[in-house]
């Protein structure tokens, strides 16, 4: 299953029709929501839904992942208890404030990972608040499970007290140190959703600023954006000299009997291998 990063599509997981469609997807990750896109009404039967989605796993052509609740909800650990099974490649966190949060999750996360005998699934943290912001750094580089983080731009310029419009330049800031942090602590980030579908011309450009602030991929609502996307945030020469660089080091390391290692003073474990494999096969 590839781990590339370049869209994220958010599916509601109340809706069997959409979960259904998202078999066919050609999006590297689904994201299944119990979050924004669920009424509260509707969230203890979208975690059915979900559940029963994964155990079809193998009908869908994407990683999956489960954007849960956010963590001031109080609804996290019903979310992880439905959704947590073998199927499922990650979650989305929303809203992640600082590294507090993220343990508590984890611990919760680890404990039904370890009763149902699954091993260890990726995270990617959302970043929507001021206080996320200030934070990126140490929520990127909590842990091995951290894979990338993803911005979340209309709830931090809610937090910000920021009317939103297209250029969102209350978020110019945000928008820039979240793939700073991101690179610095060996992971990517995925830019924030474009919400005017109508609009495609604004879209492309928007890819575009964030493909040069640094990002790897970015957040979709609707599949006719997934192949710009993918064709705006194709690999460029320096990340496919990274990749080469990763998988040679890696592979190295691992004849020689060792696991994680270093490249150019950054971690690399087999996640970031799967990573760098992943591009090169999409470039050949």
């Amino acid at each position: 299953m590839t781990q590339l990063f370049r869209s994220l599509i958010f599916v509601p997981g109340n809706n069997p029709r959409f979960l259904e469609k998202a078999k066919k997807l050609q999006a590297d990750i689904v994201c299944f929501d119990l979050e924004d896109s669920v009424p509260d009404d509707k969230k203890v039967h979208a975690r059915k839904l979900i559940k029963s989605a994964l155990k079809s796993r193998k009908s869908y052509e994407s990683s999956i992942f489960v954007r849960t609740n956010s963590p001031t909800s109080g609804k996290i650990p019903s979310d992880l208890k439905e959704v947590i099974q073998k199927g499922i490649d990650g979650i989305v966190i929303p809203k992640v404030n600082n590294v507090k949060e993220m343990k508590k999750i984890v611990k919760t996360l680890s404990g039904l990972e370890k009763s149902r005998k699954l091993k260890p699934i990726q995270i990617i943290p959302s970043i929507e608040s001021a206080e996320g912001v200030v934070n990126t750094y140490n929520i990127a580089s909590f842990g091995r499970r951290v894979s990338a983080v993803v911005f979340g731009v209309f709830d931090l310029l809610n937090d910000l007290g920021v009317e939103y419009t297209k250029e969102a330049k209350g978020a110019s800031y945000s928008r820039t140190k979240i793939p700073v942090d991101a690179h610095a602590a060996g992971i990517i980030a995925i830019d924030a959703i474009w919400q005017d579908l109508k609009d495609s011309s604004g879209f492309e450009n928007d890819c575009k600023l964030g493909k040069s602030l640094g990002y790897s991929g970015k957040s979709i609502i609707h599949p006719d954006q997934i192949p710009v996307v993918h064709k705006l945030f194709h690999p460029n020469k320096s990340e496919i000299s990274w990749a080469e660089k990763v998988c040679k080091v890696y592979l190295e390391s691992t004849k020689k009997g060792k696991g994680a290692t270093t490249v150019d003073g950054k971690m690399i474990d087999e996640v970031h291998f799967k990573q760098a494999k992943s591009l090169l096969e999409l470039v050949k």
